[in-house]
């Protein structure tokens, strides 16, 4: 049978095709990249604006005015594109432990997938160690800032309270990892080894130890990996 033809043939405004047509959507989508790649670049300098003033002079006398000047934007820009003080802090700290600004976890990023693929305990220990210690290595200097922070700010105690259940959610997958290898010791509850990885996995002593003492990288991963080696770990056979 012969294709029918419309009886009316389609009319087009003198401003383009109609919304349905194919050369709709993707113009839409083009305008909606270019405006979300805009508002996350945005976001990108007024975070790396709070992040350097923290560091440089504290969360507290830093304020909402003096991130817009650092940044090269008005203050409705910083609240529009981050938020509140708090809300800076915590995405400076969110990207020191990713390492970016991508919307990907921190258990979609390839450590992470790489400790989980391991089936060998003790590798599997030492990837959590050097992972753990790259890290420390970006969220020292701003997890300084929160702990300072924390003292006088309820919001910044808040964030430090959540950061710290968060790192324990990942010190207790961690373990539940190990336990399902069957690398765990029979004296070593999973808690309690949770609960040192969590210790363990904090910023702080990673700067008391690299940053203060001059440890190097290095060392201390190899610290790391061959304490909790020996306390978490069944002895070699």
């Amino acid at each position: 049978m012969p294709d029918q033809k419309p009886a009316r043939p389609p009319t087009h405004s003198p401003a383009g095709p109609p919304a349905s047509s194919p050369a709709g959507p993707p113009a839409r989508r083009y305008v909606s990249q270019v405006r979300d790649d805009q508002a996350r670049r945005t976001r990108r300098a007024v975070v790396t604006a709070a992040r350097e003033l923290f560091l440089t002079q504290g969360y507290a006398p830093t304020t909402i005015d003096a991130i817009a000047a650092a940044a090269q934007v008005s203050r409705r820009t910083v609240f529009n594109a981050a938020g509140s003080k708090v809300a800076l802090l915590k995405l400076a700290l969110d990207w020191a432990i990713v390492g970016d600004d991508e919307p990907v976890g921190l258990e979609q990023r390839p450590g992470v997938r790489a400790i989980q693929a391991e089936r060998d305990p003790r590798r599997a220990l030492e990837l959590w160690a050097e992972m753990v210690v790259e890290i420390a290595g970006r969220v020292a200097p701003i997890g300084q800032v929160l702990y300072a922070a924390a003292d006088s700010d309820p919001e910044a105690a808040q964030l430090l309270a959540d950061e710290g259940r968060g790192r324990m959610y990942g010190a207790t997958a961690f373990i539940s990892h190990l336990a399902s290898l069957d690398g765990l010791d029979a004296g070593v509850s999973q808690p309690r080894a949770a609960e040192l990885c969590w210790a363990l996995m904090d910023g702080h002593l990673y700067h008391l130890l690299v940053t203060e003492q001059g440890w190097t990288p290095a060392a201390f991963t190899r610290w790391l990996a061959d304490s909790l080696s020996a306390t978490l770990l069944k002895p070699a056979s």
